[in-house]
């Protein structure tokens, strides 16, 4: 079976859309999990332990700023409780984040958002 011309521009669009619509759905769909993170996450919500050296810990930092995602971050070099912190987890590395209190070990849009769903704040108590 051999392609004719009209056939093989068909394919050659496809590929384009291909490689200019996959990129634009994932930049969609992590603007959807950042909206959903900013609209669940308070400020102290989202703690990140971090290392000057550690790349990992930059693309963490910029995606929640660049999505507005309200966290506190402690560099593990400069900050002797932030150290004291991070090897009492015994994590392996960083960025160690703690989402209402519980940790996560690396950066995941994901899971921060699902450790949020899951992990309601207290509602206010009520005065009687």
């Amino acid at each position: 079976m051999s392609l004719n011309r009209r056939d093989l521009i068909a394919l050659g669009l496809i590929g384009a859309l291909g490689l200019v619509g996959w990129p634009a759905l994932q930049a969609w769909r992590a603007g959807q999990v950042g909206d959903e993170i900013a609209r669940l996450a308070k400020p102290g919500d989202i703690q990140m332990v971090s290392s000057e050296t550690c790349v990992f810990c930059a693309a963490a930092r910029r995606w929640m700023t660049t999505q507005r995602v309200p966290f506190d971050e402690c560099l593990v070099e400069r900050d002797s409780a932030c150290m004291a912190r991070y090897q009492a987890q015994g994590a392996p590395g960083t960025p160690l984040l703690f989402v209402r209190g519980r940790p996560q070990l690396g950066f995941s849009p994901e899971r921060v958002r699902d450790a949020l769903r899951a992990a309601a704040p207290p509602s206010p108590r009520t005065a009687h």
